[in-house]
């Protein structure tokens, strides 16, 4: 069967062409098993052309092996066009080793697929370029940055140290720290914000006094430099909740510049005013500390 043939039979109504059908993975399975039990209506052969005819992803990106290992919480793709590999070359690369890969995530990249945006990810630029290497490497997710702040994300290059990572994740990180450019002068210069958070039906964060459903948030902050108009902090979370930094910093009345989505501040770089600089943490197989760090980035630096 040639590449026409696969595409027509995937179009002849199989599956929905005017649609993306997209499938969580509960349990570890090979793709080709998972595709089996998805589309059971199917021929085992027409389930295989759908594979081999490039229309699967895997949390964003392209694959094609049959035998490609599914870890739990994955997500598999059936796209209605053909999802082609890239070349990619100058990726922001800070580290790369057998275990792990860390690159400098530009801003308004997403980490991993969204109900919106399921092919132009972090996730899929640094899988795309493991497989370069080996089309049998694959990437997995270990931590995530939001779509519009830069800076250090990690991704673990197998399941062992990806699971290791997470389960221990509380434990062993020892200092995430961000550049944050802030609306105003700070009137502490140095301060300790303690909050709780919940999530509303927007699917947006914000304070409560409600100690018993939301959730703790721990922020610590410094000025490194101010203006007139602005504030470049120093920032180090001590818990990990969505948008905390940009919620709780515009709880006190300083949101984070270019933050439209949590109010109206000031947008002079046109881009969210946050990047992530620094990630420690102690290795869960080794024990030693591992730090990989980033500069800020030169357009925070114009506005000082």
């Amino acid at each position: 069967m040639n590449k026409n043939d696969k595409k027509q039979n995937f179009h002849k109504g199989k599956v929905n062409p005017n649609s993306i059908k997209t499938f969580k993975v509960h349990e570890e399975c090979e793709l080709l098993e998972f595709l089996f039990a998805k589309f059971p209506k199917l021929s085992r052969n027409a389930v295989k052309s759908i594979l081999s005819g490039h229309y699967v992803a895997v949390n964003g990106a392209p694959v094609s092996q049959f035998n490609l290992k599914l870890s739990k919480d994955d997500e598999v793709i059936v796209s209605k066009q053909r999802i082609s590999k890239k070349n990619r070359q100058d990726l922001p690369i800070i580290f790369e080793n057998d275990e792990l890969i860390v690159i400098n995530k530009p801003s308004g990249l997403l980490t991993i697929p969204s109900d919106n945006e399921k092919g132009r990810t972090a996730y899929r630029m640094v899988n795309d370029y493991v497989q370069q290497k080996d089309k049998h490497n694959r990437i997995f997710v270990v931590h995530r940055l939001d779509e519009d702040t830069s800076g250090v994300l990690m991704f673990a290059k197998n399941p062992k140290i990806k699971d290791l990572l997470q389960k221990e994740w509380n434990d062993i990180v020892l200092a995430r720290g961000y550049y944050a450019i802030v609306e105003g002068k700070m009137e502490k210069k140095e301060d300790k914000l303690v909050n709780y958070l919940k999530e509303n039906s927007l699917n947006l964060m914000y304070v409560t006094n409600d100690k018993i459903k939301g959730k703790k948030c721990l922020t610590q902050y410094k000025v490194l430099k101010e203006n007139k108009n602005y504030s470049l902090l120093d920032v180090n979370i001590d818990t990990g909740r969505k948008n905390q930094i940009r919620v709780q910093l515009g709880h006190i009345g300083h949101h984070v510049i270019g933050d439209d989505k949590y109010g109206e501040p000031s947008d002079p770089l046109k881009r969210l005013g946050l990047h992530a600089y620094l990630l420690k943490f102690i290795h869960p197989i080794t024990k030693k500390i591992v730090e990989f760090k980033t500069d800020i980035p030169a357009e925070f630096n114009k506005l000082f």
